[in-house]
């Protein structure tokens, strides 16, 4: 940080003066919540089954801290359907798969698979997905052990019995459970349990009748399958396990344990120990009674256990099929020396009297068959079975070596056969491997993007990527002006896999064509079909104020409006297609009926121009109109009158539109949307008036010609028309919104209204002030509990994100209805069905604008307003997420063979063709390094990214630092290290008025620090390079010069055009032509004593480097960056991890003593200490936020505050302990951390403010903190005020008990986020509870809520004092600033 003069001279006192108020923290109070923006993508267990539905076919990834829900569709790329946090840490997930004894009436859980799951919470948590809340919730919790699951307790690995009716759980070592399922209708899930063995340091009997313990690591294990016709109450489950025991001459030891259900115990029917290859995994053949392979290292061992007590190999099969010296990639399972070298012998005989009871002449691995069969140096990583086949056994397997092979098991009568294919495919080490429908493979890869692989002619071949971007090692924010939200450039990945990652908010999307800026004055886009069964769209309306242009849909757009028939010289209001080949164009003047011709569309009439013909109302202007198949309903104002139209052909190609309809209103409209023709619409509204003695519609009427309306009341209505009995209003929703001081919100007229059909029917409305509604049909409940109480009942039970006046209507009050002719029609108050109004959200300041992504009514929609958000409508209540595009005013769905999920947006005067991208789970842009990233820096002069490699596939070298244009990801330039010296570290530093990049490096092999944490006796190098910019001229002669300094602001960049393809490397207009380049070229360098870690700015004229555990105090004489001169050095006691600076402090981060405070006199030229952590730590980073606060992260996954802001510097001294502010337990490790936000910066963030005094640090960029994690888990962290701290504390406090939102593996979220902290710390709040918060209905949140703070599972944050009472607008809108600014 550069400093003035007057700055300059007060910091050569004796004692730094950082008193200054402007630099040092407000109070020492830190108040912050943390925010998931980007959940981690490394998935360490990877399951399929039917979750969803009896008929779905999902996958679930375990992925540490988070499980996520994909499908993989028929073109084989994984789609998220849905990811949740699980407050914890998984350590495995298996399937329950349904069973038909189940005896569960519970229609939610009937039929489909259950997910098991243990974690750190001591629990084995059975889940099960609920489609209403679109994410997993759990069923029951059962206790296995105490919550963080240490070495000796029951929680580490899963296996499920094939027919589902039997679960074991295993420790790490020496003990598992073994539990059966019952699912009875009582609700119960376990029937019966047993620990193994049952008392700790116990032991089981064999079958002579000896006692033997099971003491070592419990490496695999899975249950024998049993004869199905065997009755099931003379059923004893057997379970086959791989034992590990500490320090025995037995590398594998196998054991079958048989439970006696009946008299409830377990003995050991079978042990076998052997000194051979070291087995890894044990698994059963589906659908084969009593046979399991046993995977080892160099073969695979078909196991044949019909007799368990008399077991078998009957085949074994040779993995020798890749030589050791061409061994192409590391093994990807690290087996840790289960042998102790040192007390092998010693322990041998005891080993041998323990195993005495075995008998070693009858040794199952003795194939006389196979002798001459040789283990072979391979493994098998990871494997899959085919599904949905019974009759066949078929397992494909990866292999240490990354290629991937199939194993066929076949049962014949001369014997069982295996055979093993060739190889199938060749890749990397597969962690996971999921054999899906369809012939696809889901392959899961370790620190790289997975593969989703189909068999095709015998092999596999590759069909799309599964992106994993972790770890993260390093990563930069940039400012992304275009997109109005900012960049993030990660290092991820490593060694071959290294790439770099440029990450964005949002959803992705690929950006496909852009026109130039000439469509000024849009006021409407529509895309029609010709037919309305059409798979694709024929026709881009386009209106303008006094215009209407019409293009074709394909390759081109080009403009067929003459040919079509629409009206040129008019404004288009509505338009669509209301039967086959016939087109309507609404228009303020009437309403015009046209047939294309054939030179635009296939369908279209055989002559050269097009028939026409046209409808006018009688002296009246219309304001508004709709379209639908057989119906057309038009609306004026002024006065106010409804026009339902229809068509009818007289001739061939001669159609004429036909008054049907005609009725005076009330209430202006504001919008009317005529939903597709559905079979399921009728039936539900048929069921909802069995089920609730309410007529939805009277006998005879249909849905076919169903519409929906908004009205300047303001209201959304739902209408019936039918010939016989007219207009019918079936639902109203009233819109009456306050705001917190109880005065009326302006603007609540709908601006659009759409029906919504999935699982149920329910209205949303786009308001004119920003806002979003939902409404649904009311339950029987409902309607009875408001049948007597009227408004007041809705007032308490309907409250959303703002004070509700009247949900319902009110029945002392004469029924409002908006047609006069139908108010004589009401009877007995059955009609209208008032909706209820279940969420509202504000998304923006400017009208919303629902546009379904198809016809059909389960599409999802575009909500445009101030920025485009995706809303998925099969989600409970209202969920929507950012699309990465820029503001637009105009969206329509654009369908083609070319482009069949095309979007049109309407952006600063220009057509933009975008495809929201499925394939791309994570809005992420790779670009390969070939080497792993360890840091990165973003150079705003040159606009390049300047990145650290190491573990490069190089002769020359095997680590460097690159130059690459983050457009199109090439590297510029490199600076190579000598062979053998490894990059640490990088800055870029201030010399007069240039930078210099000052690096830091290792001369040695081996670790930086002892196991005590001090620091290896090694050497380092500290070098100096500049930029240097070379451009070859035509004649051939170089010309040179240095790094400009200042010429470009980061606001600059990527200022070039939306479409830029990926070859394109266009700056603002500057072009990096071939013959130009950056050069990096030595300037200095010098060798130190241990190896340079850390290297920082200080002030405006130094630098500070850290080499062991020494760091100093440098500078350049005369600004001449070949002369460097150290000022002063000092000593830590433990290897110096990171150095940072803020204005005079200096924050040390060593790997045992934490953070320790510096300050550095110019005067004397000495380093001073003035305040130390009061923790032991390990830094991971840290970051000064000011003088007085530092914000640091540990190697444990925690992240802390600590300050010195209470202290008087004048009497600190070393032994002076800083405070901690707060903290907060990831669960994860940030290795990286930075200033700023990751969020939109919109007009809307203004208005959405309270009042001038609401907090302004949400929005405030500089005093964020971005966190990344070797997990790829990208976290922020918002600084807030203490008023809406303790709000939100007291709403967390009640939704981590609340059934709905409270963590699904049964984790105490207090003591999960307090791990590594000490007892009375301010916990930072946890924005992934409170954003479930938005999730809920408004009745929910209310009960939320309603939760007394006296509850005993609720944390009352203070009990000094009363809790403040909470509101739910109050929850919402700060929640919504929240969502809305980073979502």
């Amino acid at each position: 940080m550069a400093v003035s003069e007057e700055e300059s001279s007060s910091s050569s006192s004796s004692r730094p003066n950082t008193s200054n108020t402007n630099l040092r923290s407000p109070n020492a109070d830190a108040f912050y919540l943390a925010k998931t923006v980007l959940r981690g993508s490394v998935v360490l267990q990877a399951v399929c089954g039917h979750f969803r539905s009896p008929n779905s076919y999902d996958v679930v990834f375990g992925k540490e801290t988070s499980i996520e829900l994909v499908i993989v569709d028929e073109d084989g790329v994984v789609q998220s359907i849905s990811e949740q946090p699980v407050f914890g840490t998984i350590k495995d997930i298996a399937v329950l798969p349904w069973n038909k004894r189940f005896q569960v009436q519970n229609p939610k859980v009937l039929g489909k698979d259950m997910l098991l799951v243990i974690s750190d919470s001591g629990k084995l948590s059975f889940l099960t997905f609920c489609s209403e809340m679109h994410r997993f919730l759990p069923l029951t919790h059962i206790q296995l052990s105490d919550p963080g699951n240490s070495r000796h307790q029951v929680g580490r690995m899963l296996a499920v019995d094939s027919s589902g009716c039997f679960v074991a759980a295993s420790a790490y070592e020496d003990q598992l459970a073994i539990f059966s399922l019952s699912m009875s209708s009582s609700g119960d899930i376990i029937d019966k349990r047993i620990l193994c063995p049952p008392e700790k340091d116990g032991g089981l009997e064999t079958a002579k009748g000896s006692i033997i313990n099971i003491s070592g690591t419990i490496w695999s294990m899975c249950f024998i399958s049993e004869d199905y016709n065997q009755p099931e109450k003379e059923r004893k489950p057997v379970l086959a396990i791989l034992l590990n025991r500490w320090g025995s001459f037995y590398r594998n030891e196998l054991l079958l344990l048989e439970w006696n259900i009946k008299e409830q115990s377990v003995q050991v029917v079978y042990q076998f120990a052997e000194a051979g290859p070291l087995a890894y995994h044990i698994v059963e053949v589906p659908h084969a009674h009593g046979f399991a392979f046993l995977f080892r290292a160099g073969d695979i061992a078909l196991m044949d256990f019909r007799n368990v007590k008399s077991p078998s190999c009957v085949h074994r099969t040779s993995l020798n099929f890749t030589p050791l010296e061409e061994k192409k990639f590391k093994n990807s399972i690290r087996i840790p020396d289960i042998m102790d070298e040192e007390g092998m012998y010693s322990v041998a005989a005891s080993a041998l009297l323990e195993l005495g009871d075995i008998n070693k002449n009858d040794d199952p691995m003795n194939i006389d068959d196979y002798s001459s069969v040789q283990p072979g140096s391979n493994y098998v990583c990871s494997w899959s079975w085919e599904p949905g086949v019974t009759n066949g056994h078929r397992i494909i397997f990866s292999a240490d070596s990354g290629d991937l092979y199939a194993l066929e098991v076949l049962f014949e009568s001369d014997g069982v056969r295996v055979n093993l294919s060739d190889c199938l495919y060749k890749g990397r080490p597969a962690n996971a491997l999921l054999w899906l429908d369809c012939g696809f493979v889901a392959v899961i890869v370790d620190m790289a993007d997975g593969m989703v692989l189909k068999f095709e002619e015998g092999f596999l071949k590759y069909k799309s990527s599964i992106q994993n971007i972790a770890p993260i090692l390093d990563m930069c924010i940039v400012d992304y002006p275009d997109e109005k939200h900012d960049q993030l450039f990660a290092c991820s990945g490593m060694a071959s896999e290294g790439s770099l990652r440029i990450i964005r908010s949002g959803i992705s999307v690929e950006k496909l064509l852009k026109t130039a800026p000439i469509y000024q004055g849009v006021t409407g886009t529509w895309t029609v079909k010709m037919k309305v069964s059409d798979p694709y769209h024929s026709f881009l309306v386009l209106s303008f104020v006094e215009e209407t242009r019409v293009l074709s849909v394909g390759v081109n757009f080009s403009d067929v409006t003459e040919s079509v028939g629409f009206q040129p010289d008019v404004c288009t209001l509505a338009c669509g297609v209301v039967a086959d080949g016939v087109m309507v164009q609404i228009h303020q003047r009437g309403v015009r009926l046209c047939l294309p011709v054939g030179s635009v569309h296939p369908e279209g009439i055989p002559f050269s121009s097009p028939i026409c013909t046209s409808w006018f109302p009688d002296n009246m202007s219309i304001s508004l109109g709709a379209v639908g198949h057989g119906m057309i309903v038009v609306a004026t104002s002024s006065p106010c009158f409804l026009f339902i139209l229809g068509i009818r052909c007289s001739l061939a190609y001669h159609y004429e539109v036909y008054q049907m309809y005609c009725v005076k209103l009330q209430n202006e409209l504001s919008c009317i949307s005529i939903p597709q023709k559905h079979l399921e619409l009728s039936r539900f509204l048929t069921n909802y008036a069995a089920n609730n003695s309410t007529p939805a519609f009277p006998s005879g009427n249909h849905v076919d010609n169903l519409f929906v309306i908004g009205t300047h009341r303001p209201s959304v209505e739902v209408v019936s028309f039918t010939v016989d009995k007219g207009l019918q209003v079936l639902a109203i929703g009233i819109i009456s919104l306050t705001n917190t001081l109880g005065t009326t919100i302006s603007g609540c007229v709908p601006e659009d209204v759409r029906l919504v059909l999935v699982d149920r029917l329910y209205v949303l409305s786009g308001l004119r002030n920003g806002m979003l509604l939902r409404f649904e049909w009311p339950s029987a409940s409902t309607l009875s509990s408001t049948g007597s109480t009227g408004q007041q009942s809705v007032v308490g039970s309907s409250t959303i994100n703002f004070h509700i006046s009247s949900n319902l209507l009110s029945p002392n009050n004469e029924v409002p209805e908006i047609f006069k002719s139908n108010i004589s029609g009401k009877t007995e108050g059955d009609l209208p069905v008032n909706l209820q109004l279940i969420a509202v959200r504000r998304i923006g300041i400017t009208p919303v604008f629902l546009v379904s992504l198809s016809d059909s009514l389960d599409a999802d929609m575009i909500a445009l307003s101030d920025r485009p958000w995706l809303l998925q409508t099969a989600r409970h209540s209202l969920s929507y997420t950012s699309i990465s595009f820029q503001p637009s005013t105009h969206v329509t769905p654009v369908c083609s063979v070319e482009c069949p999920r095309g979007i049109l947006f309407v952006a600063e005067n220009s057509l933009n063709l975008v495809e929201m991208v499925p394939s791309k789970r994570l809005n992420v842009q790779t670009f390969h390094l070939g080497g792993t990233p360890r840091k990165i820096l973003y150079h705003n002069a040159t606009r390049l990214l300047f990145i650290m490699r190491t573990e490069l596939d190089n002769d020359s070298c095997s680590s460097d630092i690159c130059c690459v244009d983050p457009l199109s990801g090439s590297v510029v330039s490199s600076f190579k290290f000598e062979p053998g010296e490894t990059g640490k570290c990088m800055e870029f530093i201030k010399v007069g008025c240039e930078h210099v990049l000052v690096v830091g490096t290792s001369l040695s092999a081996g670790p930086a620090m002892m196991p005590s944490g001090e620091a290896e006796s090694t050497k380092g190098r500290l070098l100096v390079l500049f930029l240097e910019y070379a451009q070859i001229s035509d004649i051939g002669s170089v010309t040179q010069r240095n790094s400009p300094i200042g010429s470009y602001s980061a606001d600059q960049l990527f200022n070039s055009s939306l479409c830029s393809s990926p070859d394109d490397n266009n700056y603002d207009g500057i072009k990096l032509e071939e013959t130009e380049a950056w050069h990096l070229r030595l300037a200095y360098s010098t060798i130190v004593s241990g190896m340079v870690l850390a290297v920082c700015p200080y002030l405006d004229s130094y630098f500070l480097f850290s080499s062991g555990s020494t760091f100093s105090v440098c500078g350049f004489v005369n600004d001449n960056c070949q002369r460097m001169r150290k000022f002063a050095s000092t000593r830590t006691r433990f290897t110096i991890m990171t150095l940072t600076s803020h204005f005079t402090r200096i924050a040390v981060g060593d790997c045992r003593d934490g953070v320790l405070f510096y300050s550095y006199h110019e005067d004397s030229k000495k380093l001073e200490q003035v305040y130390c952590d009061p923790v032991q730590r390990l830094v991971a980073d840290c970051l000064l936020m000011d003088v007085d606060t530092a914000v640091v992260s540990d190697r444990k996954g925690s992240l802390v505050v600590l300050s010195c802001a209470n202290h008087v510097e004048d009497n600190a001294s070393p032994e002076r302990n800083l405070t901690l502010s707060c903290s907060y337990y990831m669960g994860e490790i940030a290795m990286s951390m930075r200033k700023g936000s990751f969020s939109y910066k919109l007009p809307a963030d203004d208005m959405l403010k309270d009042s001038d005094d609401a907090t302004n640090n949400i929005n405030s960029s500089r005093n964020c903190i971005m966190a990344s994690t070797l997990l790829g888990s990208i976290i922020i962290f918002i600084p807030m005020t203490r008023e809406e701290y303790e709000l939100l504390e007291e709403v967390q406090a009640r939704l981590v008990v609340d059934p709905l939102t409270a963590p699904i593996l049964g984790n105490d979220h207090n003591e999960f986020r307090n791990r590594e902290s000490r007892a009375g710390i301010r916990k930072i709040l946890d924005g992934d509870i409170l954003g479930q918060f938005l999730e809920l209905t408004s009745m929910q949140q209310e009960a939320v809520l309603a939760l007394p703070s006296g509850t005993p599972n609720v944390t009352v944050m203070s009990t000094l004092k009363p809790p403040m009472p909470v509101m739910v607008n109050q929850v919402v809108r700060l929640l919504e600033r929240v969502h809305y600014a980073l979502n």
